[in-house]
């Protein structure tokens, strides 16, 4: 059985026991959150497709830790003005398990 929700703004493909890194959600570690924006549900030989959401249909996860990722390096140049502006990033997020999927 396997999901598709969207969280952060991005879609993910999820099934019970999969680990990922999704934008960062409040909760603390170890506490379950549900994921309700569910956009599609199936179980192997029926799928439900959601317009735009699948209605009674949730994920069940668990907060694993809390991060922030990699540097990202922003560098502006103008070339024969004398301009040159360097700017870093880090995104922060959050590792869950997913634990369940549940729909009607």
């Amino acid at each position: 059985m396997y999901a598709v929700i969207k969280t952060g703004g991005k879609q993910y493909r999820v099934a019970a026991g999969d680990k990922l890194k999704v934008e960062k959600l409040v909760g603390d570690v170890g506490s379950e959150i549900t994921l309700d924006k569910v956009l599609l549900v199936s179980d192997g030989e029926s799928t439900t497709i959601g317009s735009p959401l699948v209605k009674g249909a949730s994920v069940q996860a668990k907060v694993v830790a809390h991060g922030r990722g990699d540097k990202v390096l922003i560098f502006k140049m103008r070339r024969r003005k004398h301009y040159r502006k360097t700017q870093g990033h880090r995104q922060s997020f959050t590792e869950i398990q997913i634990e369940k999927i549940a729909a009607k």
